[in-house]
C-alpha cells in the first residue's frame, strides 16, 4: 500500500507531515511521489491566507475523477483549515471525494479514522474545537537522519488580530523540558546534528508550567548534549525576546545566530491595531542589543503590507524600518483577511491593487539590501551544514550557514553530506550564497 502526503503552509505543519507519515508507515504504507498510484492522500493544510485555502480546494477537486476511477483509494484531510467550521462543510458538502476530515488536535487519531472508513463508514468527520493537552508522541519519518525538528510548544496565546492560529492551534502548551531534553538525546544518538526547535511562539516556552525555567534555560540544557552540532528555532515574538536569550545565544557555539524576528510593521500605529504588544521603538531597541552581543548576527523578519487602515505614512515608516535594520532578508506578505480575526471586520480595507504596490515596493527594498549585504561575505570563510543536492543542478550541493543562509557549493562527494564543513564565498546574490569548499 502507498501514501502521498500534500503539505501547506509552517515548518509545523512539515513536522506534523514527518508524524503523518510516521503513523502511515507503521501501518504497512509505503511513501510514493505518484499521487494517482497512491492508497491514500492526505492533505495537511493551512489557513493563514486565503490562497493557500484555494489552492486546497483546487488540488482536491482535481482529484475527484481519481477517486472516481479508483473508489478505494482514500482522501484525507487535515491541519488547520480543517479546524473552521466553514471549510470543512464545503469540503463535506461539495467534495464527496473526500473520506476522511480531521483536525489539527486529533492527528493522533488519523490511523484509527483510516481504519473506520476500511471497515465500512462512508465518509469520517474527527475534529475537536478544543485542545486536550499536548498531542502524544507518534512515530516521525525525518526527511534525513542528520537534521531533525522538535515541537517544544504547542499553540499561541497572542491573539494578533490579523491571524487565526490562535483559534486553530488552541492555546499554549509546553512540553515538560527533561522530556524534550530526552528526544533531542535520542535524535543524536540515531545520527542527528542539527535541531530545529518549533513553536508558534517559542519565546514564550515554559511560562505556561508551573516549573521555574525558561526558553533560555531549554536552550543552555540542550547545548551541553555532546554531538549537538547545531541548534535553530523557530519563530520567536519581539514581545517575548529576553536579554537572557540574547546572552544565551551569544556565549553558546551550538546554537545557531539566526533572529528571526517578525516585526509585520514599521508603524507603531499599526502595530497597535495588530495587538502585537510592542513599538517600533522598543523592536529597535531589541535590534540594537543582538547586535552589540553578537554583531555576526543574521537578522531575518516578516512583514505584513496593507493592514486595514495603513495610510502611505504608515507604509514609508515600514521602509524605512527596513532601510534603518538592513535585515539580512524578510518574508513579506500582502494583508489576507481570515474570516473569525477582529482585522478582518474593520471597515478600512486597503484595495488589492495598492496592497500589491506596496508589496513589490517593499520586496525591491529590502532584495537590494539583502543583496548588498550578502556582497559583504564574498571573500569569507563560513562553516556550512551540506544538506543535499541542489535542486537546480546536481553537480552542486545545498548547504547552510550557521545564520541559515542557503550556500551553493560543488558535488565533489556525497560523503560530505550531513557534515559541516568550511566553504569561502565566491559569488553572492540577494537570496544565496555561491563558494568552493576549503580544505575538505
Amino acid at each position: 500500500m502507498n501514501y502521498h502526503i500534500i503539505t501547506y503552509g509552517c515548518q509545523m505543519n512539515e513536522h506534523d507531515s514527518e508524524k503523518i507519515a510516521g503513523m502511515l508507515e507503521s501501518m504497512g504504507y509505503q511513501e510514493t511521489d505518484d499521487h494517482a498510484g497512491a492508497d491514500i492522500i492526505v492533505f495537511n493544510t493551512c489557513l493563514i491566507r486565503k490562497n493557500a485555502e484555494l489552492k486546497v480546494f483546487g488540488k482536491v477537486g482535481s482529484l475527484k475523477q481519481l477517486k472516481e476511477d479508483n473508489p478505494e483509494m482514500i482522501i484525507a484531510v487535515g491541519g488547520c483549515m480543517m479546524q473552521q467550521k466553514g471549510p470543512v462543510d464545503e469540503l463535506y458538502q461539495k467534495y464527496p471525494q473526500v473520506d476522511i476530515i480531521f483536525g489539527t488536535h486529533n492527528i493522533h487519531k488519523l490511523p484509527s479514522l483510516i481504519n473506520q472508513v476500511k471497515h465500512g463508514e462512508e465518509r469520517v468527520i474527527d475534529v475537536w474545537e478544543e485542545d486536550k493537552g499536548l498531542i502524544p508522541d507518534l512515530p516521525s519519518k525525518r526527511r534525513n537522519k542528520f537534521q531533525a525538528w522538535v515541537t517544544i510548544i504547542q499553540g499561541c496565546d497572542n491573539y494578533c488580530s490579523y491571524c487565526i492560529v490562535p483559534h486553530v492551534r488552541g492555546s499554549e502548551r509546553s512540553r515538560p523540558l527533561e522530556d524534550i531534553v530526552d528526544e533531542v538525546k535520542k535524535l543524536v544518538a540515531d545520527g542527528v546534528i542539527d535541531i530545529t526547535l518549533l513553536g508558534q511562539n517559542v519565546n514564550s516556552y515554559g511560562l505556561d508550567l508551573d516549573d521555574d525555567y525558561d526558553f533560555p534555560d531549554l536552550l543552555s540544557e540542550l547545548a551541553k548534549i555532546n554531538g549537538l552540532e547545531k541548534i535553530k528555532y523557530m519563530t520567536s515574538h519581539p514581545k517575548d525576546l529576553s536579554d537572557k536569550l540574547i546572552k544565551t545565544v551569544a556565549r553558546n557555539d551550538n546554537i545557531s545566530k539566526h533572529f528571526h524576528l517578525p516585526v509585520q510593521s514599521g508603524s507603531s500605529r499599526i502595530l497597535k491595531a495588530m495587538n502585537r504588544k510592542y513599538d517600533r521603538e522598543h523592536y529597535l531597541g531589541l535590534i540594537n542589543k543582538i547586535r552589540d552581543n553578537i554583531p555576526d548576527a543574521v537578522i531575518t523578519t516578516d512583514f505584513i503590507v496593507g493592514f486595514p487602515g495603513e495610510t502611505e505614512s504608515d507604509f514609508e515608516k515600514t521602509l524605512s524600518l527596513v532601510e534603518k535594520v538592513r535585515f539580512d532578508m524578510a518574508y513579506t506578505f500582502a494583508y489576507s483577511p481570515r474570516e473569525g480575526t477582529p482585522a478582518a471586520k474593520k471597515a478600512d480595507q486597503i484595495s488589492s491593487e495598492e496592497k500589491h504596490r506596496r508589496l513589490q515596493a517593499l520586496m525591491d527594498k529590502q532584495n537590494q539590501i539583502s543583496y548588498e549585504v550578502n556582497q559583504e561575505l564574498i571573500g569569507k570563510e563560513i562553516d556550512v551544514l551540506v544538506e543535499g543536492e541542489s535542486k537546480k543542478d546536481p553537480d552542486y550541493f545545498s548547504a547552510r550557514s550557521d545564520g541559515n543562509k542557503l550556500v551553493i557549493i560543488p558535488a565533489k562527494t556525497k560523503k560530505l553530506i550531513g557534515n559541516i564543513i568550511t566553504a569561502k564565498i565566491n559569488e553572492a546574490g540577494s537570496w544565496t550564497l555561491y563558494g568552493d569548499i576549503v580544505n575538505n
